[in-house]
């Protein structure tokens, strides 16, 4: 056999990962292969394959015709767009996708790698956990991976893909990285499974109750995306790479657009209803102020009261983050507060720009909020903001009451561009709490205390549920009509593209975690 013939042959031998039989009933679950996920996450043959001659070191438990080349990850650099990722892919076929010590250490290397080159790391996960057969090197494997996790937080981007199991230890890598991607009715995260579950709680519970894509995106908050299948889930991750910096040294990403920047919209004059308690939909508001009317949601399904979001402004990346008035009233809550406060400080890690948009009635009331820590998780996100360097644009639409107008990025905490609608109402609270509060012995004492409480109340709105005594103290930089919005926050973000700002140093913060 000539050198060339052995090359080809490892290669093909690496390529087959686990044999057809095992490729077969990765296919028969709707699951994809290992390399098809990597072509299609990257551009089309730009993948370099780092490793793939790698084998498992031999113990007494895995003799020598058992050892896979490559080990069952598959791991490299492509090109995303263009631009410069690193990849691992785990491979089912091969016992099981687990991790051990050779599989660990490729995937660190292109983990360092990603550092080192400043570029976006992407793990695609689909693993049994650590090899038994290793025992304490494998959880030595992990341990390796969480601390390049750790390390390289805020360095570079980096998504993780749920695309099968994904339990026990294994589940903390992807919980540090920025996002996390879950494929319905295949992918699953969890500490401990059904099994151990029914044995311990004697709860009977099935795989996709227990961790499934639905209840980490809606119901735990780990899972920052969810898609019907591997192929929309790849695509999408292709599509927020376009919105990340590669690295954090890089500005937020700049694309063409042929959304005029002067662009007006006469619909956001009467978005915002004349009744106070009337809802309406932010996303709306969203739509008409960026780039094509288009946004990327983080956590859709999952604290539906505030939302997270990519957009284009200009054509800059952008990170959106506004109350939604049709879910509980933009109420902030613990969930919406962990949400947005996590969301926060992604971006300002990787210089993308913040607009906020204000509809906030306050912080939620509650025996179950406040046992539940909302003091300590609302502190989250005035922290975040508070920390954050990047600029920070501002629009109040409606209501921006108590405690929860500092918070949301507020001129008192380094907003940079901090703008109201007119229907804008900034006060301590509403108007009703209000007057109940500071004129109880009054309305008591009165003939009709009905009729004196309507009057006091009117006189509330008339001299605080408005705009102007916060224009006048400066902590608005202008009045706008909503149709200016647009127009408004471009010519602010141009301004703010030199911004420079800096917190004290020091080793790190202590966020009230």
């Amino acid at each position: 056999m000539s050198p060339s013939e052995r090359l080809s042959g490892l290669r093909q031998r690496a390529a087959s990962g686990g044999g057809e039989a095992r490729t077969g009933q990765q296919h028969a679950k709707g699951k994809l292969t290992a390399r098809e996920r990597v072509d299609l996450l990257l551009d089309e043959g730009s993948f370099t394959e780092l490793d793939a001659f790698v084998m498992a070191r031999p113990t007494e438990l895995i003799p020598d015709d058992e050892r896979v080349i490559g080990d069952g990850v598959v791991t490299g650099f492509g090109r995303v767009d263009g631009r410069l990722v690193y990849v691992f892919s785990q491979d089912f076929t091969v016992f099981g996708g687990s991790l051990a010590e050779a599989h660990a250490a490729k995937i660190c290397k292109v983990m360092d790698l990603a550092v080192r080159n400043g570029a976006p790391v992407i793990g695609l996960n689909d693993s049994g956990g650590a090899r038994i057969q290793e025992g304490v090197v494998s959880l030595g494997g992990y341990a390796d991976i969480f601390l390049r996790n750790v390390l390289a937080s805020g360095v570079v981007p980096q998504l993780s893909a749920i695309l099968g199991p994904c339990a026990g230890g294994a589940v903390y890598s992807p919980a540090i990285t920025d996002f996390i991607a879950m494929v319905r009715d295949t992918s699953y995260m969890f500490v401990t499974g059904p099994n151990v579950v029914k044995t311990v709680t004697h709860e009977d519970v099935t795989l996709d109750e227990l961790g499934g894509a639905d209840v980490h995106a809606r119901r735990s908050g780990v899972a920052h995306f969810e898609s019907d299948d591997e192929v929309s889930c790849l695509q999408l991750l292709r599509r927020l790479v376009g919105y990340l910096p590669s690295n954090n040294l890089d500005p937020a990403p700049l694309v063409p657009t042929d959304d005029p920047s002067d662009r007006q919209d006469s619909g956001l004059d009467a978005l915002v209803p004349d009744a106070a308690s009337k809802p309406y939909d932010m996303k709306e508001a969203i739509r008409r102020v960026f780039d094509d009317g288009e946004m990327l949601e983080v956590h859709e399904g999952w604290a539906r009261n505030i939302i997270c979001a990519f957009a284009h402004l200009d054509g800059r990346s952008v990170g959106v983050v506004a109350q939604q008035p049709m879910v509980l009233a933009g109420v902030l809550d613990i969930d919406a507060s962990v949400k947005a406060a996590r969301f926060v400080r992604f971006c300002d890690a990787f210089n993308i720009p913040l607009v906020t948009f204000v509809d906030v009635p306050g912080f939620l009331p509650g025996t179950a909020q406040e046992h539940g820590g909302i003091i300590r998780n609302g502190a989250k996100l005035l922290y975040a903001y508070a920390e954050a360097t990047v600029p920070k644009l501002t629009v109040i639409t409606r209501k921006a009451y108590g405690g929860a107008y500092d918070v949301m990025s507020s001129k008192h905490i380094r907003g940079d561009y901090n703008v109201a609608w007119p229907s804008a109402e900034i006060a301590v609270m509403g108007p009703e709490g209000a007057v109940n509060i500071v004129y109880r012995e009054e309305i008591e004492r009165a003939k009709d205390p009905e009729a004196r409480r309507k009057e006091l109340v009117a006189s509330y709105v008339e001299r605080f549920a408005n705009p102007y005594v916060a224009a006048a103290r400066g902590y608005l930089d202008d009045v706008i009509e909503p149709h200016e919005t647009r127009p408004r926050l471009i010519a602010a973000l141009r301004s703010l593209a030199g911004k420079r700002d800096t917190n004290p140093k020091r080793k790190h913060g202590n966020i009230p975690l």
